[in-house]
C-alpha cells in the first residue's frame, strides 16, 4: 500500500499491482506500476535509503527499503525501474514456500483502503494463481456504477467482498497444485 501511495504522490492517474503465484516454480511476484512522475537515476538512489522521504508527514520512507529485504530475505529479487515523465515500475520475487514469507494480509481491505482514498486514481489489481486470475480495474466498475461514486460506501463494500470471494476462489484451486 505504501508504494502504491508513492505513485499516487507523483501523481500517477493509473497504478497497476500484479501478484503471481507460481506454485511450480516455487516463486511469488509482485509488480507495481504507475504512470506518475518518474524519477531520476539520483532519485532512485536516494528512495532506497530508509531515512529518506520526500514526504512531509513524517521523516522516514521505508516502504521500498523494506519491501528490497524482505525479497532477499526470502531468496528473491528486487527492481526498481523509473524513467522521468513516464513512471516508476517495482518488482520483487520471493520464494513462495520461505519460512521467512510474510502473509499477503488484508488485500481486500488494502485495495479497497487505496480506492476510496483515491477516487480519481484508477487502479488495476491482478491476481494470478496458475492458470486461474482475480481482476479488479476500477475503470470497468466506474463504467457500471450508474450514478454512484467509486467511493461510495456500498461500493466499497461490495469491492471489497467481491475480492475476498475471489481471492478465496483463487486459493481454493492453488491447493490442488504441488509445489514443484
Amino acid at each position: 500500500m505504501d508504494i502504491a501511495e508513492n505513485g499516487i504522490s507523483a501523481g500517477a492517474t493509473l497504478i497497476e499491482i500484479t501478484v503471481t503465484e507460481d506454485n511450480r516454480q516455487n516463486r511469488l511476484k509482485i509488480v507495481l506500476r504507475d504512470n506518475g512522475r518518474g524519477m531520476s537515476g539520483e532519485m532512485m538512489k536516494k528512495v532506497m535509503d530508509p531515512f529518506f522521504t520526500t514526504r512531509t508527514t513524517r521523516r522516514v520512507g521505508l516502504g521500498l527499503s523494506l519491501f528490497k529485504e524482505a525479497s532477499k530475505r526470502c531468496e528473491g529479487e528486487f527492481h526498481l525501474h523509473s524513467e522521468e515523465g513516464k513512471g516508476t515500475e517495482v518488482m520483487a520475487t520471493f520464494r513462495l514456500d520461505h519460512i521467512d514469507l510474510a502473509p499477503m494480509g488484508n488485500i481486500a481491505g488494502a485495495l479497497t483502503t487505496l480506492i476510496m482514498g483515491n477516487p480519481e486514481v484508477e487502479f488495476l489489481y491482478t491476481h494470478e494463481v496458475g492458470d486461474e486470475d482475480l481482476i479488479i480495474d476500477t475503470r470497468e466498475i466506474k463504467n457500471e456504477l450508474d450514478g454512484l461514486t467509486i467511493n461510495d460506501p456500498h461500493v466499497i463494500k461490495y469491492l471489497a467482498d467481491m475480492i475476498r470471494e475471489g481471492l478465496a476462489d483463487l486459493r481454493q484451486g492453488k491447493e490442488e497444485e504441488p509445489h514443484g
